[in-house]
């Protein structure tokens, strides 16, 4: 099983559309609040269609109680453009967990810290003069690697 972290999600329709791939993928999502929306915001489950009900979602109220909760990951891998080491760097093993910030402002220095360089992640960008790709297609992205290696 994968882990996939949403950390304080901004865009109820990107966080849908992780909840639908969860659900297919058999992943775990995990949403760290506060969120920029209401869960039953009617975007959300637009775009998670019926699909929001085959997931395996847990809500932690913030970081710390996450950390502390059970049945989360073994390990995590924070994906961020300020990382310098590639993601098909990595060997992903099952169980871990895929921590992706929020869409407006990705994850505080503090998280970035608490990860550390080792385990920070991007995705390459061929168009360096953008900034990065949005959210649900960086987490289909990654989620699909890391199950491509577990496989």
């Amino acid at each position: 099983m994968l882990h996939i972290i949403l950390f304080q999600p901004d865009i109820p329709q990107n966080t849908g559309n992780v909840g639908r791939l969860c659900a297919v993928t058999r992943s775990r999502l995990h949403l760290i609040h506060p969120l920029g929306f209401s869960i039953s915001d009617r975007h959300l489950k637009r775009s998670g269609m019926d699909y929001w009900n085959c997931l395996d979602v847990h809500h932690h109220e913030n970081w710390d109680q996450f950390l502390a909760s059970d049945g989360g990951p073994r390990r995590i891998w924070l994906f961020t453009t300020k990382a310098n080491r590639c993601f098909w760097d990595v060997s992903f093993v099952d169980d871990d967990g895929l921590l992706f910030g929020k869409e407006t402002a990705g994850c505080p220095q503090w998280l970035h810290d608490w990860a550390g360089a080792e385990r920070r992640l991007n995705i390459p960008r061929f168009n360096p003069e953008l900034r990065s790709l949005n959210l649900a297609t960086s987490v289909g992205i990654s989620t699909y690697e890391a199950l491509r290696q577990l496989r």
